[in-house]
């Protein structure tokens, strides 16, 4: 009698538990798939990897211990051919091109309805690369024809990491607790504010921060009611930039 041909492994990395188990039910009803492992950061992402070596691993793009893209690079580059497919609240095309250049295979929305996230993991797992309908379809053709993705321009110019400080920014903190979020040196924040400020054209701090909170309130990361919780920023931190 044939052995059952092994079930492809799948690892979930999202800080929302009722996400996780909401996707592992999703992913367990197929038959050929199964969920290997759950993380909640990406301490535990990196170290559930090492030890359950999955085939796929379906990764939140913010969640604790991480901002932006910065999951998506360690895991390319310590795991050569782990499928990376990442569930987002953001639908906006800037993050599904940064998670593209970053290694993931695909991109999908937190607000699609069960049977995409079904057909994303599935075509993700069959070669293909995934972006949801709601991204600007350029990205995907792009993807594709193995060509870079190209900046846009404004906040599309930034860094990754320049762009998670002018979120922080743009959510109340100040140098220091952008510092402290990030584990870098306050100058080492205020070195990324002033590229910040020079790639954006802007004269000063005070329209700086202007900037970043519209683009916050305009669907940022971070700006959705869906977002993890953070600790309230001193409210006296904007005025720390003048």
């Amino acid at each position: 009698m044939n052995e059952p041909a092994p079930k492809t492994r799948i690892l979930i990395a999202d800080d929302h538990p009722m996400v996780r188990e909401w996707l592992a039910q999703l992913i367990n009803r197929e038959p050929n798939l199964t969920v290997c492992g759950e993380a909640a950061d990406a301490a535990q992402t990196l170290q559930a990897i090492e030890t359950l070596r999955p085939d796929m691993a379906v990764v939140d793009l913010t969640m604790e211990g991480t901002h932006g893209t910065d999951l998506i690079k360690d895991i390319s580059t310590r795991y050569e051919g782990l499928l990376v497919l990442v569930l987002s609240m953001h639908n906006e095309p800037l993050y599904a091109e940064r998670a593209l250049r970053a290694g993931a295979r695909g991109y999908v929305t937190k607000r699609e309805g069960a049977e995409k996230i079904r057909q994303a993991i599935l075509h993700v797992l069959g070669g293909e690369i995934h972006v949801s309908e709601t991204v600007d379809a350029r990205i995907l053709k792009e993807a594709r024809a193995g060509r870079p993705i190209p900046a846009g321009l404004s906040v599309d110019n930034l860094s990754d990491r320049e762009l998670v400080v002018f979120q922080l920014l743009g959510s109340g903190y100040g140098p220091s607790q952008i510092a402290d979020e990030l584990h870098l040196s306050v100058k080492t924040v205020e070195g990324y504010l002033a590229r910040i400020k020079a790639k954006l054209f802007l004269k000063d701090a005070r329209e700086l921060l202007q900037q970043a909170i519209q683009w916050n309130r305009l669907g940022g990361i971070g700006a959705s009611a869906e977002s993890s919780p953070r600790p309230r920023p001193d409210p006296t931190s904007r005025r720390k930039l003048e």
